[in-house]
């Protein structure tokens, strides 16, 4: 309406949709929503076909990641370091009460969006402590400082912009919420191959969902940072951190993480 359309003359709308400088995917959006218009006023239309182009998520490096998180305050830190480690929507990880945490087992308990499964994830000690540095003054977690999901999106923006400008990098620019997702499933399924294990991890109901991350990344080329360690101590640290037990050689355990 704000740009000239009558809600109640279908061709007004086609010609409106046509006019303006949106992507063929948001167009179909539009169309399809202007349909309920049609259907609840008794309208009849031919509907304009736009096909919406199906684009491979961005990924960023693990480092560009990390540097991110920690560019930002204590908060919005936490949130993004939970993406990171969970997979979880940011819908899910903003609707996180305190008694969803369990700080025994290291473990979050997850209420899904989009009729998809419920989840328990294990977490990282560092995740943990960052977020139990969180005032528990609400129910939600993360509603201790912002007031919705909006309010802390709109903060982590300006954020990062700073960080993507401090490291003259704009792939930081780029990285948002959704994008920590499309990271974490895209390398639990390189590391295992089992894409069972990757649709669990999302909780997707449809594994066709899931299958997109089979062919995201190409690591054939990628860098590894090596590390060895000599005790049972040392092991458990570096596997905490991601790294991977490749073997034993002179009494030593060696392990690897890509950069």
């Amino acid at each position: 309406m704000k740009r000239g359309a009558n809600l109640l003359d279908p061709e007004s709308v086609k010609e409106v949709i046509a006019q303006q400088d949106w992507s063929e995917g948001y167009k179909k959006n539009v169309v399809d929503a202007y349909q309920g218009v049609v259907v609840l006023k008794g309208l009849t239309w031919t509907l304009p076909f736009y096909k919406r182009v199906n684009k491979l998520p961005f990924i960023p490096t693990e480092k560009e990641i990390d540097q991110l998180i920690s560019g930002v305050n204590y908060c919005i830190s936490a949130f993004l370091q939970l993406l990171k480690e969970t997979a979880i929507r940011p819908g899910e990880a903003w609707q996180l009460r305190w008694i969803d945490l369990n700080c025994e087992n290291k473990t979050v308990n997850i209420t899904p969006e989009k009729n998809s499964n419920p989840r328990l994830q294990k977490i990282s000690n560092q995740l943990l402590s960052m977020l139990l540095a969180i005032p528990r003054k609400e129910e939600l977690i993360f509603k201790e400082r912002y007031k919705s999901l909006n309010n802390l999106g709109r903060t982590f923006q300006r954020q990062r912009k700073k960080v993507a400008e401090k490291l003259a990098n704009q792939r930081v620019k780029a990285i948002t919420f959704k994008t920590l997702r499309h990271w974490k499933a895209t390398m639990e399924y390189h590391k295992t191959k089992d894409i069972l294990h990757v649709k669990r991890l999302l909780g997707h109901k449809n594994i066709n969902n899931t299958l997109i991350y089979t062919h995201l990344v190409n690591f054939e080329s990628d860098e590894w940072v090596c590390k060895v360690a000599g005790t049972i101590a040392e092991a458990g640290k570096l596997v905490e951190a991601g790294f991977d037990f490749i073997t034993q050689f002179e009494g030593k355990m060696l392990f690897r993480k890509r950069k």
